[in-house]
């Protein structure tokens, strides 16, 4: 393994040049991969309509191919996933994601070309444990192994035509990785793919318990789930006892602020590093890329196969929306994330919103989503929002978050904000917590505050302590356990609060 551990980090950190280079050049590689994309596609169905042979800039671009959603594209999906070739992309796709789905359709199936897969999903991979050797250059990461909780796959029955996959995204990449990976990983594939979530747990943790792990990935929420348990096999009281070369966790998925505390007891030393991603179905995106600050910020990787455009969140919801090019953005403001990839997602909004922390090189924080927000009366809380409000709150209380969701409430005069907070550890007094969440929402939301001032607008948020495991249940209940199923955390509607709270009731 130390001869392994020498040769792959040599390798990998030959990379780092090809990153200081789109540091140094971000526009050019972005308008050279724009012309790429446009130029391998000119002959699919979707490059014919919109006429990409004589398309050149940006502008031209922005001007004659629309916005698109999941919904816009999905004719042209389903074509795919019955075995049509040359429709959004040159060739056939076999690997679908399957993900979250809209409000008409239960699941959303995101393509995944070859391409996709090698120049992007994988090279995210490697570029993590690049910038990482950079950082570390005395690592041991590859003298034990990683662990990664996967989804499952599943043959695609909706054609005989078609031999093709689905399944969540980490299942596509477990599936292909090269035989020889299976030596640097646990547990094996056979247990890593099972789609029955609760076995996997209790197999992955019987197997995590005995081996050299060094490094994890994924979900904090379903990591937490997993550690927990090994702890309980072993009856250790962190998780250094367990394993004692462990050295990295890369996290994404949701914000790990309301999990940081949790994970920083699990792994109590200095020498162990808490690495943000930002990576999803459609793409990888974010690397953190600088480990001397407390802020997650990361680096935007922009030589994946993908062309980048920004929307300012003024223009959601307009017919023709206008989108900015990577050297027209600004620090600070609330963008939604358009893509154009080499899956064949063209100028496609992802549902995410960005926030640029740093724009030489350029730096971004995932600041929420544009469907889960909140802004019934005019506060315009994200997900960051309440995330760093929960952090303040725990901090001072002592208290440890595990799930939340919230919405707004509407009940004869009173109106404002309503909770449901699955707790790791409770608060001991709620009120104090409920005002500290209040008071920490203001500090870093202006429209919170006004609206909140003397109660004229908005009141005392309500907040409702679920029972164990509610979330898990809920999840459960609309079969989205495991993998990268999260629970929506922000609503303008009361949707997904109301349903977590019958189950609560019954």
């Amino acid at each position: 393994m130390e001869i392994l551990n020498s040769i792959v980090s040599w390798v990998i950190k030959k990379r780092i040049h090809q990153i200081e280079l789109f540091k140094k050049y971000p526009s050019e590689v972005q308008n050279d991969w724009l012309r790429k994309l446009l130029d391998q596609a000119k002959g699919t169905e979707f490059g014919k309509k919109y006429r990409f042979s004589d398309l050149k800039t940006h502008d031209q671009f922005m001007r004659r191919v629309p916005i698109q959603d999941y919904e816009s594209l999905k004719g042209y999906i389903v074509r795919i996933k019955h075995g049509e070739k040359n429709i959004l992309w040159p060739g056939s796709i076999r690997w679908f994601a399957k993900s979250s789905g809209t409000t008409t359709d239960k699941s959303k199936f995101i393509p995944v070309s070859k391409e996709s897969l090698e120049d992007c999903h994988y090279k995210g991979g490697k570029d993590l444990l690049s910038i990482y050797y950079n950082e570390k250059p005395d690592s041991k990461l590859f003298s034990g192994k990683g662990l990664v909780i996967g989804g499952s796959t599943n043959l695609n029955t909706f054609s005989q035509r078609s031999k093709s996959y689905y399944g969540d995204l980490s299942s596509i990449i477990i599936d292909n990785l090269p035989y020889w990976v299976e030596y640097m990983r646990t547990p094996a594939k056979s247990v890593a793919l099972m789609p029955e979530w609760e076995d996997k747990i209790e197999l992955m943790a019987q197997a995590g318990a005995k081996e050299n792990v060094t490094n994890i990935s994924g979900v904090p929420s379903w990591n937490l789930v997993l550690l927990k348990r090994i702890l309980e096999i072993t009856g250790k009281d962190n998780m250094l006892e367990v394993w004692p070369n462990f050295e990295l966790y890369a996290h994404g998925g949701v914000s790990f602020k309301p999990y940081k505390k949790q994970y920083e007891e699990l792994f109590p030393s200095d020498s162990v590093t808490f690495l943000e991603t930002y990576n999803a179905s459609e793409g990888f995106f974010g690397i953190q890329d600088d480990f001397s600050k407390d802020e997650n910020d990361m680096l935007l990787m922009l030589d994946y196969g993908m062309y980048y455009e920004f929307m300012p969140m003024t223009e959601l919801g307009k017919k023709y929306p206008n989108t900015f090019r990577l050297d027209e953005v600004e620090l600070g403001v609330n963008y939604a994330l358009v893509i154009s990839t080499n899956a064949g997602l063209w100028r496609y909004m992802l549902g995410d919103t960005i926030q640029f922390t740093n724009l030489a090189p350029y730096r971004i924080r995932v600041s929420g989503r544009t469907k889960f927000y909140i802004n019934a009366f005019g506060e315009e809380l994200i997900a960051d929002n309440a995330d760093e409000g929960l952090r303040i709150a725990c901090e001072k209380t002592g208290a440890e978050v595990r799930d939340y969701t919230a919405a707004p409430y509407f009940k004869g005069e009173s109106q404002g904000h309503e909770w449901i907070i699955e707790f790791n550890r409770e608060p001991e007094n709620m009120e104090y917590f409920v005002e500290l969440l209040d008071n920490a929402l203001k500090s870093v939301n202006s429209d919170y505050e006004a609206k909140r001032y003397h109660d004229m607008n908005m009141n005392l948020p309500i907040v409702h302590k679920a029972p164990k495991d509610i979330f898990l249940r809920w999840l459960k209940a609309r079969n989205r356990v495991g993998g990268q199923n999260k629970v929506p955390r922000l609503s303008n509607t009361r949707e997904h609060l109301e349903s977590v709270m019958a189950l609560m009731t019954s």
